[in-house]
């Protein structure tokens, strides 16, 4: 038991001082999951044999990170963003992605053997990592954009397609049987959803009793939040489904009940889920790691990651620019970040790979490298991601294009992007009066539910706080694109009129100026 309390307590330790080691990285661009995972595989068995990851106890403790992580996952999901247009073309494009991850298995059957094989290594390249990429969408201010309203729609399907397909597709039994299962957990999560529900609108005895222990000693909100979880979870466990399955859809439960969310029982989930065990579940998970063996089988590592970018983020690209609305109304570089983000694969993988090693599907050390490739991702594509993210719209790049196809017509494309500019600082300008007032509108309603009025005051004074300071990082964002447009559309300027009092330079003289090459054309 004195091994347990040791790994417990290193595991603690490296959740503490991590955030602080994060921080101290220039502009912060490895998130703690990356910093979590590599401490696990560093100090677990494959590394100095400080953590045992084996050990019953931490096993079951990772295992509650991991359902608490994607619990918060499906409670911060607005049930309108899968059900909605996004989220059926999320779907759409999903099918999509997993036809072409079948073909892409068959095509180089190099991870896993067998048609349950390729089944397996299919749904790996379709996974979004959902619940992985929620703090790091908060902690960039992605939250109620519209970048981060489509990358939860494109996402959500990454995530709940695999846990139903993995159930099925994956599963000993037969498949009426794991139909029926999932039928009776659907059943089970539809009547738990209209009672909560039920008693939140009517206001009854049972509701009021909840409200008025919020506040108090016995956490009573928080206690029934858990048990919906232990209870879906057991359920998932029981019958022999992920367990990431029944937290989701605990998840969706609890924000089905309290459609606007609970800011208080929100902030108290995350104190706990993020304070301990979601860090302890990465790593756990980062235990699993063997990079001796990832470094002897380095093509593997670059093959998986290459496929996903090809079967996951391409498809995402195509279906955001084919949409007529989501073409207008995001950039190219904007609809990449989303489908780089959507790339984002980790939980999952632990979990498909796992499956796959105990049905003699996959080799052990093929499976560690797909695990350090889904936690490579977890640092790459949101890091690719936020770097298009705040680059300026390509209109200047698009611009150059069309000058040397029509250096005739360059007074009139080069007013036209500057024209764009001002349209895409206005919009994103009215974006974030939006965003202001339904997260002032969600707060509002949030701290009303708060019974003890000095509590409701602090809170109140806490998040207007942040409000503030999230406005005014929103503002310098905006500053600073702005900027950057001005100086870009300056050097244009000042390179046209070098030559407006002269010839128009030909098509000739502007490729050679560019560095155009049409053979890479």
């Amino acid at each position: 038991m004195h091994n347990e309390f040791v790994s417990l307590a290193v595991i603690a330790f490296m959740a503490a001082v991590i955030p602080v080691i994060a921080r101290l990285i220039p502009r912060r661009i490895v998130p703690e999951t990356v910093l979590l995972l590599l401490a696990g595989s560093l100090l677990g068995p494959h590394g100095l044999h400080i953590i045992d990851s084996h050990a019953d106890s931490i096993h079951m403790l990772a295992e509650m990170g991991c359902a608490l992580l994607f619990l918060l996952a499906g409670f911060e999901i607005d049930p309108k963003s899968i059900t909605g247009e996004d989220g059926r073309h999320g779907l759409y494009t999903w099918i999509v992605t997993f036809i072409l991850a079948i073909g892409a298995a068959m095509a180089v059957p190099i991870f896993a053997a067998g048609r349950e094989g390729i089944l397996a290594t299919a749904l790996l390249l379709t996974t979004t990592a959902l619940g992985t990429l929620m703090p790091i969408l908060k902690e960039r201010n992605l939250m109620g954009t519209r970048i981060g309203d489509l990358i939860l729609s494109y996402g959500t399907w990454g995530e709940v397609a695999v846990v139903l397909c993995v159930a099925v597709i994956l599963s000993t039994r037969a498949t009426w049987q794991t139909a029926a299962i999932l039928g009776g957990l659907f059943l089970l999560c539809v009547w738990i959803a209209l009672m909560g529900s039920k008693s939140v609108k009517d206001g009854n005895a049972l509701y009021r009793f909840l409200d008025s222990k919020a506040g108090a000693a016995s956490q009573t909100p928080v206690r029934v939040t858990l048990l919906l979880l232990i209870l879906l979870v057991t359920f998932s466990a029981v019958f022999e489904l992920d367990i990431v399955l029944g937290a989701f859809a605990a998840g969706f439960v609890l924000r089905y009940i309290i459609p606007a969310g609970s800011h208080t029982l929100e902030t108290k989930l995350e104190g706990m889920a993020f304070g301990f065990f979601i860090p302890l579940f990465f790593v756990v998970s980062g235990c699993a790691v063997n990079l001796k063996k990832v470094a002897a089988m380095p093509s593997y590592l670059l093959i998986f990651i290459a496929a996903l970018v090809l079967v996951r983020s391409i498809p995402i690209i195509l279906s955001l620019s084919l949409r007529k609305s989501t073409r207008k109304e995001i950039s190219l570089h904007n609809r990449t970040s989303i489908a780089l983000y959507c790339t984002t694969a980790l939980p999952l993988i632990v979990a498909i790979t796992g499956i796959a090693v105990r049905q003699h599907l996959m080799h052990e050390d093929v499976a560690s490298v797909l695990i350090a490739a889904g936690a490579l991702t977890v640092f790459l594509m949101p890091f690719l991601g936020s770097i298009l993210y705040h680059v300026v719209d390509a209109e200047p790049l698009s611009a150059i294009r069309e000058i040397l196809h029509a250096p005739t017509e360059l007074p009139e494309i080069f007013h036209e992007h500057v024209h764009l500019m001002n349209k895409h600082l206005k919009e994103e300008q009215l974006q974030h009066s939006i965003w202001k007032c339904n997260r002032v509108k969600t707060l509002k309603d949030s701290l009303q539910r708060i019974a003890d009025e000095k509590e409701r005051n602090m809170m109140y004074n806490l998040s207007a706080r942040h409000l503030r300071e999230q406005e005014a990082l929103q503002k310098q964002s905006l500053q600073e694109r702005h900027n950057l447009m001005v100086r870009q559309y300056a050097e244009m300027e000042k390179l046209y009129h070098a030559y407006h009092a002269g010839d128009v330079p030909t098509l000739m003289e502007w490729e050679t100026l560019m560095g155009y090459d049409k053979s890479t054309n």
